[in-house]
């Protein structure tokens, strides 16, 4: 059986938290290449907020098992505007971006980020969004590595305005969604 992904509900906004804290102890005792930091991001209001917006989802390699991963889907950008250089024009509305998107240390290189990202595809389809879009550090280049392997295009590098945190270029990444029949 697949990798399961589903719309989280309150009762996993617990275990979702450990997640987080489990990768930011994790990338801080290595390399920590999207420069999260416990307590900072992603904490637990990232999952509530995403759950109050009807937006998180969560991944488990089976059903009922722990929680392999977690991202949040929404129609929200994080980056400023950036005209005339996105892949389509879109509204926000016809957008779906990718946000807080975590893989338990645990679950790493099992597939559960290729799953979460087809299954934005799917979701995006099913909506008939026009692209998906995303922003990523620009360190962090396994992030980096595996939206370009699962198709997303590289569109421009910004500041949006996490340098106090010692983050100062994010780059932006689209993938267009084909329109269904």
């Amino acid at each position: 059986m697949g990798i399961e992904i589903k719309k989280a509900t309150a009762a996993d906004i617990d275990e979702i938290e450990r997640m987080y804290d489990a990768l930011n102890d994790h990338l801080a005792a290595g390399t920590n290449w999207p420069g999260w930091k416990k307590g900072v991001y992603p904490v637990r209001q990232n999952a509530l907020d995403g759950l109050a917006e009807d937006a998180l989802y969560v991944a488990r390699l089976q059903p009922g098992g722990p929680i392999a991963g977690s991202v949040v889907l929404n129609h929200l950008p994080e980056t400023p505007p950036v005209h005339g250089r996105w892949l389509i024009e879109a509204t926000d509305d016809e957008v779906l971006a990718v946000h807080v998107f975590v893989v338990h240390p645990m679950y790493m290189r099992r597939g559960v980020g290729t799953a979460l990202l087809a299954f934005a595809e799917r979701l995006a389809a099913d909506r008939r969004m026009k692209s998906l879009r995303l922003d990523v550090y620009e360190k962090n280049l396994p992030a980096i590595h595996t939206y370009e392997r699962c198709g997303y295009q590289y569109i421009d590098t910004v500041d949006i305005g996490l340098g106090h945190y010692g983050l100062d270029w994010f780059r932006l990444y689209e993938k267009l969604v084909p329109p269904r029949p």
